[in-house]
């Protein structure tokens, strides 16, 4: 029986978790690139790497962001489709002596399929700068636009 009233719980609030994400604007894969395009400055030929990333985030088969801190992100495009990308569980980043560079460095895809997971690297052709603080803008800008929409649609 309690399992029963679990079930029942996590049923009804999942289905609550469900709606309030869908309350976010949902956009293309090629939408959100241009996104994260339109707030990059030019080309740079490297950036410092850490050793560990702050995050990351697939944009398309050939281009994601990269954060190596909170307030500091890159926009990297790759040589070409990198296999797998767009659903990677992990990613690691090649660097020479704690910088990445542009034409030199690669992505590796880890986690899942393969053979033992492994992947072929993914070439670094650009690398771009984000500007954080714009990106945040615009997301909060585009999230409260779609509230006011769909509020608008159920009157």
């Amino acid at each position: 029986m309690n399992r029963l009233i679990v079930l029942c719980l996590m049923t009804v609030l999942g289905a609550g978790v469900l709606s309030a994400c869908s309350s976010l604007p949902k956009q293309t894969d090629a939408e959100r690139l241009e996104l994260y395009r339109s707030h990059a400055g030019e080309p740079v030929p490297s950036f410092q790497y850490f050793g560990t990333l702050n995050g990351w985030a697939p944009l398309s088969d050939k281009a994601l962001t990269v954060w190596t801190r909170p307030s500091q992100a890159y926009l990297l495009e790759l040589s070409g489709p990198c296999q797998d990308l767009e659903y990677a569980i992990a990613i690691s980043v090649t660097n020479t002596m704690g910088r990445v560079y542009s034409r030199f460095d690669d992505v590796i895809v880890r986690g899942g399929g393969g053979v033992s997971g492994s992947r072929f690297p993914c070439r670094i052709l650009t690398i771009r700068p984000l500007d954080v603080k714009g990106l945040k803008a615009t997301q909060k800008e585009m999230r409260e636009a779609a509230l006011v929409e769909r509020e608008a649609g159920k009157q």
